[in-house]
């Protein structure tokens, strides 16, 4: 019917009203109401129909001193009838409320509609809203457009909501913050790294130089950073701080807000499905104070910030789903290539996360405007990460990004989860007080494994979230996504306490691994077989596992609030971390500067190269040499000069080879290891290398090695002086005779055999070499071996 006539059927009506009246004349229908439809001020009445004030159900009759009308002469047949159609006409009239752009279609505030059941028709506690959910109203109580004063007051709620989050983030991490204002660092190779990567990145955008090449590690030769865990987008963000307080405070700031930031966009994603906002704070909770996340903010930020990606891209598909328009699209698609300037394996990880929401739905449309759209969103997705996509193709052309098949291999085995872990006592409990129900977690695999489980509260929140919910399909895919990222992370063998277990074993480059895991055949799909960590799925996990907690959360806080703060204060036991137990793979700290080491060699302004000893090339696959002290890759930024040792997180085998073709690093790499046995031409050769290559200082943390101390006495170094435990040295004088014959080990064999530069030495780094001075702390062995757990 449409509006035009529906409202001349409504006037005719009125004209027979008018006759009738006038037929009787002073009759009056006793108790008769006053009709009208409901009229909410931007609808005008239909001609001939009388209106008055919204009808709210209980109607006055007319005269009453409420009203101040008359009495109407129409009989009640005619009223109702009158009354049904200029209803009729004004709900078709009346336009439909726009959409709030700033919450999205769908979005809820707690506020219903006038189309909605009245506040005393709640849903269904705990039910999770499919992604196509409509029924929920937009923001702004009246449903018209939010004021500019609505929006300042919105932005400022949420800002109150995230700075209650980095409180409490803070807290739970908690001595972490403290190392801003003491000076320190976590004493791992990692935290080094970083420190570098947040310097170098800060030095290439004030000089517009290209992030992804160096030639200040692996000096002179150089290394590919496009595999590296580099984050040149957080990098570029921090240069303001980098360059005014340094690359330190940096990485310290981002390492300890970063689980109030994830806490937030949990929260903001969760706001998307759970009826409650008490179900959309606790998981934001669950979710960015989780022991794993909490001890990748720790010590492995780019992890940290990586799982930043999963709950925004998660938001912004549905968001998308929600109303696929193009601004929508271009969001989706800055969320997805953003992570690929942060974290590489969290970008696999994040674009998972995004092709599981928007599946289903594509795969149900007829129209080719949606599927349109998301093609646009793959195509900004590409163009936002294009420039790592390309260092990385760059790398992979030139076989810098290639790695043995058989160290992979052996990482798919030993990067697995334990089966006990995922579930067991979070190993948080050692800190505070219990380290009998940690010690559940330790027995389920060894203690130098990141962390890895969900902890009891967590796992029994999410079950419990998932039955009160089931009859949602929304929670079901969450929990089959909670279950296969579980899966997945068990790595290609199943380990339950100390024992592996191999169903259906296969050997492969070397390996045992299990055919009936699915993470055997994940990293055998084209592009992923350098995913190397299986436990890193239990990030995704969090994803699923979080939304159904806090939906139980959200039931908990309807149905029995006491019951709520006793679960609340049994998973803040279990929340967080404050650094690895004394018991268990303790991690100690280290200077976050080292100016009485750094000072004289910053006043040389040669650019000379800087050889640290012990002297190698870690983090990736495969490594060389030994393992030298975290404090010298903060030296090397302080310093300003390049720096002959490097740590990426992936060793290009190019670089391996030309330094190992130098004679003074192959010298030095067996002297370290107590093979060296010096012959006139060798020393010869070693120092017209070291001249060659402009090396202008080592320093030496190992200076009880009288075969080093003889190597660089012999081939023109000079004790200059001694800070922070080590020992300097610096070069004065030049020995250039020519190099007659190559230098060889005790046992005959050539240099580049030397200890610890075959590929095996990746699968059997321990913590005696992952420790090799007093003071760098002792550091769990995979984690060094990874590289930033790459």
């Amino acid at each position: 019917m449409s509006s035009r006539a529906s409202t001349a059927d409504v006037s005719s009506a009125g004209e027979r009203m008018n006759r009738e009246r006038g037929r009787h004349a002073g009759a009056q229908a006793p108790g008769a109401a006053r009709a009208g439809p409901p009229h909410n001020g931007d609808t005008p009445a239909p001609h001939g129909v009388r209106t008055g004030p919204p009808h709210n159900g209980d109607t006055q009759a007319q005269g009453s001193p409420r009203t101040g009308q008359t009495q109407s002469a129409v009989s009640p047949h005619w009223v109702q009838h009158i009354t049904v159609r200029a209803r009729a006409v004004a709900h078709e009239a009346t336009p439909r409320r726009p959409t709030s752009p700033a919450r999205g279609a769908g979005a809820h505030d707690g506020t219903p509609r006038r189309d909605e059941p009245p506040a005393g028709a709640a849903i269904a506690v705990g039910t999770l809203a499919a992604p196509e959910r409509t029924e929920l109203r937009p923001a702004g109580a009246s449903g018209t457009a939010a004021t500019p004063t609505a929006r300042w007051r919105t932005a400022a709620r949420q800002l109150a909501v995230l700075g209650a989050y980095l409180v409490v983030g803070a807290a739970v991490t908690w001595p972490r913050l403290s190392y801003l204002v003491t000076g320190r660092l976590p004493a791992t190779r990692d935290a080094g790294g970083y420190v570098w990567g947040f310097w170098w990145v800060a030095h290439q955008v004030i000089t517009l130089g290209n992030p992804w090449h160096t030639y200040d590690l692996a000096a002179p030769v150089g290394t590919q950073l496009g595999y590296h865990t580099l984050m040149p987008l957080p990098g570029v963000l921090m240069t303001p701080i980098t360059l005014t307080l340094g690359p330190s405070v940096s990485y310290n700031l981002l390492s300890a807000l970063c689980p109030g930031v994830l806490g937030y966009a949990m929260y903001r994603a969760a706001k998307l499905w759970l009826p409650t906002g008490v179900g959309a704070y606790a998981a934001g909770a669950l979710y960015g104070f989780s022991p794993i996340l909490a001890w990748r903010s720790w010590y492995e930020v780019n992890l940290a910030l990586g799982a930043l990606f999963f709950p925004l891209a998660l938001a912004a598909a549905v968001r998308f789903r929600r109303d696929p328009g193009i601004r929508r699209a271009l969001v989706l698609g800055v969320v997805v290539g953003a992570s690929m300037l942060t974290d590489q394996e969290s970008a696999v990880m994040t674009v998972i996360v995004t092709v599981l929401a928007l599946a289903p739905w594509l795969i149900r449309q007829r129209r080719m405007a949606p599927v349109l759209a998301t093609c646009l969103a793959g195509v900004v997705s590409l163009v936002v990460a294009a420039p790592q996509l390309v260092a990385m193709l760059a790398a992979a052309a030139g076989g810098w990004g290639r790695s043995t098949n058989h160290i992979l291999a052996i990482d798919y085995v030993y990067s697995g989860a334990g089966l006990e872990q995922f579930f067991a006592p979070s190993p948080r409990l050692a800190s505070m007080g219990l380290p009998g129900l940690a010690q559940l977690y330790y027995n389920g695999g060894p203690a130098s494994q990141v962390i890895v489980g969900y902890g009891v509260i967590l796992t029994v929140l999410a079950l419990a979230g998932l039955a009160l919910c089931w009859h949602s399909r929304a929670a079901r895919l969450l929990g089959l996504l909670w279950l296969a990222a579980t899966v997945l992370a068990l790595g290609s063998t199943v380990r339950v306490g100390q024992h592996r277990y191999v169903p259906l074993a296969q050997a492969w480059h070397g390996v045992r691994v299990s055919l009936l895991l699915p993470f055997t055949w994940f990293v055998r799909l084209p592009g992923l077989g350098g995913f190397r960590e299986a436990d890193r799925f239990t990030e995704v996990a969090l994803l699923g596992a979080a939304l159904l907690g806090g939906a139980a959360a959200g039931w908990l806080f309807e149905h029995a609030k006491p019951m709520l703060v006793m679960v609340t204060a049994l998973a803040v036991l279990e929340m967080g971390w404050s650094g690895n137990p004394a018991a268990y793979s303790p991690i100690g700290t280290m200077p976050a500067a080292l100016p009485a080491l750094a000072g004289p060699i910053r006043a040389d302004r040669s650019s000379s190269i800087v050889v640290a000893v012990p002297f190698g090339l870690r983090g990736g696959l495969p490594v060389l040499g030994r393992a030298f002290p975290p404090q010298t890759l903060v030296l090397a930024t302080e310093d300003g000069h390049p720096l002959a040792d490097a740590f990426v997180s992936r060793i290009p085998e190019p670089t391996r080879t030309h330094i190992r073709a130098e004679p003074f690093y192959r010298a030095l790499l067996l002297a370290q290891g107590s093979s060296w046995r010096p012959t006139r031409s060798a020393v010869a050769s070693a120092a017209h290398s070291a001249e060659h290559m402009r090396i202008g200082w080592v320093v030496d943390w190992m200076w009880r090695n009288r075969d080093v101390s003889r190597l660089l006495s012999r081939t023109g170094f000079r004790r200059a002086y001694r800070a922070d435990g080590a020992w300097v040295y610096r070069r004065v004088r030049s020995d250039r005779p020519p190099a007659t014959e190559p230098l060889v080990g005790a046992s005959g064999s050539a240099a580049g055999s030397s200890p610890g530069a075959g590929p095996s030495s990746a699968a059997k780094s321990t913590s005696a070499d992952e420790s090799t001075s007093a003071t760098s702390g002792a550091r769990p062995a995979r984690s060094g071996a990874r590289g930033s757990s790459r």
